[in-house]
C-alpha cells in the first residue's frame, strides 16, 4: 500500500472548525473581527471573497454577495455589478499571487445543482494547472490539494493589496472600492 504523507493536515484534522457559527456562514463570517481567522481575502461594500474551507485546488475562493438571496435575479443591479467586477479581481489575484493556466468559475443555485449552502448564493473561483489532475482522483478517490489554505490565504491577501485602490481594513481583509 502506498502512504501519502501530509504532515501539516494535522492542524485541519484537529481544527474546531465553525461549530461557534449561529445563522447563515456566508452573513456571518464577513463579519467577524479577524478576516485571517474567517478566511475571508479581500472585500467591497456589496460583496467579498471567501477562501474554500474544503478547496478543490489551491485557491479556490468564493465571491459572495453580501445579500442573503439563494436567488440571483433578487440581487439588485448595484450589487450584480460589485460581484462581477470583485470576481474580475479575484481572478487579477489569481494571475500576480498563484499563476494558473485557467480558473473555473461557477454557482451552484439550488439544492438539486448541488450547492452545499443554497440559500445564500456564491461564486466558485477554482484556478487551476495544466497537469493538476492526475492518478490520484482515478485510482485511489483521492484529490490532493498540494498547498495549505493559509499559504493560499497570504499569496492573494499580498495579490489583492497590490491592486489599485486597494487598502487593508481594520479587520486584515484586502478592502477594494469600485
Amino acid at each position: 500500500m502506498d502512504q501519502l504523507f501530509a504532515p501539516w493536515r494535522i492542524e485541519w484534522v484537529e481544527r474546531d472548525g465553525n461549530e461557534d457559527i449561529d445563522g447563515c456562514p456566508f452573513c456571518v463570517l464577513p463579519e467577524r473581527e479577524d478576516a485571517r481567522e474567517a478566511n475571508v481575502v479581500a472585500e467591497s461594500d456589496r460583496a467579498y471573497v471567501l477562501l474554500n474551507n474544503f478547496p478543490y485546488n489551491p485557491g479556490h475562493a468564493m465571491v459572495i454577495p453580501r445579500t442573503h438571496t439563494g436567488e440571483f435575479t433578487a440581487l439588485d443591479d448595484e450589487t450584480l455589478l460589485e460581484h462581477a467586477r470583485l470576481k474580475q479581481r479575484t481572478i487579477e489575484a489569481f494571475e500576480a499571487g498563484l499563476g494558473p493556466d485557467g480558473v473555473n468559475a461557477g454557482l451552484n443555485l439550488g439544492d438539486a445543482a448541488g450547492g452545499s449552502i443554497d440559500d445564500h448564493l456564491h461564486t466558485h473561483l477554482v484556478p487551476r494547472w495544466t497537469g493538476d489532475t492526475n492518478f490520484m482522483p482515478v485510482c485511489a478517490d483521492t484529490k490532493v490539494i498540494v498547498e495549505a489554505v493559509e499559504d493560499t490565504y497570504e499569496a492573494l491577501h499580498d495579490a489583492f493589496a497590490t491592486q489599485a485602490g486597494a487598502t487593508v481594513a481594520e479587520n486584515g481583509a484586502v478592502r477594494i472600492e469600485f
